[in-house]
């Protein structure tokens, strides 16, 4: 079936980033591993190449392109590479988000121009630790000064991804109590300077995959926050990140399909390259079924995220159509991933081989953005349950 997402533009993007990835990313992707991080300097790199600014107003430095399809390949490319761009992608898909719908003028003028260039890179900091996916029990407080010139910053943040090369995070904070009746009400986002006093960072999390993505911990005592950074209107926080969770959530089932369909490469030029008793692995009727079968996995995978993209790209695309999606993509990946190493024998268990590596990434896709579990629950109440 012919794919009708991309057009030409697409596919010649496709070929620079392709590019791109083999000139500068390969030959020291194992340093960036062995490292737990992609170096800083790198992001300066995807600012040059224009990865910062698509869905940036040219005003501002950007290309104006008002959709999702070239970060579509992105996610292709640098999972068929085997690769990732280090804590980059919430830069783009958690950061950019919030600044388009909430900032003011004067903070689109001040914000943007440096989030195209890279010299501000940017995170999203919601998860606390013991809270995890319940946002509306976090504990981190935003106070008001008695003159009225900033907040007061207090708390502390855990598994933020991109967090220790940023410089700019947007915190998500406590700024009145919650209600009898809302206990999601009086959360505020601001978007918070990282060299500001009381700012710091913990550990740098040492995770099972995603080894080349800088994630850390971060804590507040007493950070200053001008009112000016304020993101948006005090309290109305969660609905915020309720309205840009569907965009998070198909980034991450559109991964997942990338990292399944590279899984299916990868494991089918092992197996005809591969030997086992005089024969191509690729002979046994086993390894066609196998890898059959993941094909037509990876088939449907497509079609959903091609039908989200589509509708992320028109704003219709719905929290329970985004839960959807990551959640049948993910579990797509979990299967077709494992399959695909188990072709691999021994040597799919090498981080050598691009599919051990892959197998290690996949596994937090059904839990960052939003569990399996709490993704049904969503389905469930959206099916009137």
């Amino acid at each position: 079936m012919r794919r009708t997402v991309f057009n030409e533009d697409h596919e010649a993007f496709r070929e620079t980033l392709r590019a791109f990835i083999e000139a500068e990313v390969v030959p020291v992707y194992d340093e960036w591993f062995a490292a737990g991080q992609a170096p800083r300097d790198f992001y300066y790199k995807l600012a040059e190449l224009g990865i910062f600014g698509i869905r940036v107003e040219e005003e501002f430095g950007g290309a104006g392109i008002d959709s999702y399809k070239f970060e579509a390949v992105m996610y292709e490319e640098t999972a068929r590479a085997g690769v990732q761009f280090g804590g980059s992608g919430v830069h783009v898909l958690l950061g950019l988000p919030y600044i388009k719908m909430l900032a003011t003028d004067e903070q689109k003028k001040r914000f943007l121009p440096k989030f195209v260039s890279a010299e501000e890179m940017w995170a999203l900091a919601m998860t606390e630790p013991g809270t995890g996916s319940d946002l509306a029990g976090m504990k981190t407080t935003a106070k008001l000064s008695e003159d009225g010139t900033h907040y007061v910053l207090n708390g502390s943040k855990t598994f933020i991804t991109g967090g220790v090369h940023a410089d700019r995070v947007i915190v998500c904070a406590r700024t009145s109590a919650p209600t009898a009746e809302d206990r999601r009400f009086g959360i505020s986002l601001f978007a918070v300077d990282t060299k500001s006093e009381g700012y710091s960072i913990g550990r740098k999390l040492d995770k099972l995959g995603l080894k080349t993505s800088d994630t850390a911990e971060l804590a507040f005592v007493d950070v200053k926050v001008p009112v000016e950074d304020l993101l948006g209107e005090e309290n109305k926080g969660f609905y915020y990140l309720g309205h840009n969770l569907a965009s998070e959530r198909w980034g991450i089932a559109y991964g997942a399909y990338a990292q399944a369909k590279a899984a299916v490469r990868f494991a089918k030029e092992y197996v005809q390259e591969r030997t086992v008793f005089g024969k191509p692995v690729a002979s046994f009727q086993n390894t066609k079924f196998e890898l059959a079968a993941c094909q037509a996995e990876v088939d449907a995978a497509e079609a959903v995220v091609d039908r989200a993209l589509e509708a992320l790209d028109a704003g219709e695309l719905t929290p329970a159509e985004a839960a959807s999606a990551k959640l049948f993509c993910t579990e797509v990946a979990h299967r077709v991933i494992d399959r695909c190493l188990q072709l691999h024998g021994g040597y799919g268990f090498m981080n050598e081989y691009p599919i051990a590596r892959l197998y290690a990434d996949n596994r937090v896709n059904r839990i960052y953005g939003g569990t399996s579990e709490i993704m049904k629950s969503i389905i469930a109440k959206d099916m009137g349950l």
